[in-house]
């Protein structure tokens, strides 16, 4: 994924942005429904607590670290928190501080292109961070394909689903995101075949470089998602973790989803490395078809030249030198010869 710029790149000396800023929607639930009316996330905290039900759930995009530390302070997250917040590039993990849990989600998104072997993309990455607490969320998106306005309007929809809590919504955005992976494997898939075709059709060359293009954009693929199981495992199975056994239910179908796209992965893997091997081996049958006809063709030039190089030679006595048909029978040994040989490697399949 190209390094975009984000507010966080700003001049250090420059006037800090509010937290504001970064917020793309604060709302309070209460009983699985949003309450009406606009919060700031100072606000919608206190509102929760003054009711003593309900939580906030708080949407950031790209956050620098002034607007994250303003966060941190009012939710109480720890400041290692707000590090990997704000600088990115983590590893799907899950990690817990004392009734905190923060996981770490990596999106993907699979870029349209008309033919795999013009393109130098197929899959661009993001990432999507979840602080869950007593009575909060707060969600941190990196990139701007992860939108997560849907999984909220979703959400809104069933507010059996969201009385369940903040774990409900922890769930239904790794549910979107193993969902996520499975569209783009499927539509990866097409892409590994076109490659296996022309790889296995005859008289066609393909560039190698392709095949690593490809492979290059599933180990990319494979380092977004394969590390998130052992979180998922642990909101399953671990013990201690404040996920209510319902959730965990839900947890489990996650869970199996995301094995899947782990196997899918695996097999693309493994079906590139042995395209790979076999357009290696095509590249190298057909060098050795364009030597084999190189080969042909100066054996049959060496013949006019090894003969005219003879009859070149300035000597005053050579056989048939000043016969008056010496000329026309070189010419009718070199048609011979010449015409033996190309027939000769025709029939062996040398031309």
């Amino acid at each position: 994924m190209p390094n975009l710029p984000s507010r966080r790149d700003a001049d250090p000396r420059a006037v800090p942005v509010p937290a504001e800023e970064a917020v793309v929607d604060c709302a309070v639930y209460v009983d699985g429904r949003r309450l009406p009316g606009r919060y700031t996330h100072a606000d919608a905290l206190a509102e929760v607590r003054s009711r003593g039900e309900g939580f906030i759930w708080l949407g950031l995009h790209e956050p620098d670290e002034h607007q994250m530390t303003s966060v941190a302070r009012t939710f109480g997250l720890h400041e290692l928190m707000v590090e990997d917040a704000v600088h990115a590039h983590q590893r799907p993990k899950l990690e817990r501080y004392d009734d905190v849990l923060f996981l770490v989600l990596r999106t993907v998104n699979y870029v349209e292109h008309e033919s795999v072997t013009t393109t130098s993309e197929i899959v661009e990455t993001g990432e999507i961070m979840i602080f869950t607490g007593p009575d909060f969320v707060v969600s941190v998106r990196h990139g701007d394909h992860s939108g997560l306005s849907d999984v909220r309007h979703r959400l809104e929809q069933s507010p059996d689903r969201l009385a369940l809590g903040p774990a409900s919504v922890l769930h239904a955005v790794a549910d979107y995101v193993v969902d996520s992976y499975l569209a783009v494997t499927t539509l990866v898939e097409p892409d590994v075949d076109d490659l296996e075709e022309l790889v296995f059709t005859p008289s066609t060359r393909i560039a190698v470089e392709q095949i690593y293009l490809l492979k290059r954009e599933i180990v990319e693929l494979r380092r977004a998602v394969v590390p998130l199981a052992a979180p998922l495992q642990q909101l399953t199975r671990g013990p201690g973790h404040p996920i209510p056994k319902d959730v965990r239910r839900y947890f489990r179908d996650v869970a199996d989803h995301h094995t899947t796209v782990a196997e899918r992965i695996a097999t693309f893997d493994e079906t590139l490395s042995t395209l790979l091997d076999a357009a290696i081996a095509k590249v190298t049958v057909q060098q050795n078809t364009d030597m084999r006809r190189i080969s042909a063709w100066v054996a049959i030039a060496a013949v006019p030249t090894m003969i005219a190089g003879i009859y070149g030679m300035n000597f005053d006595r050579m056989p048939e030198l000043h016969w008056e048909y010496g000329y026309y029978m070189v010419v009718g040994v070199i048609v011979v010869i010449t015409v033996a040989l190309f027939l000769t490697f025709r029939r062996n399949k040398w031309l």
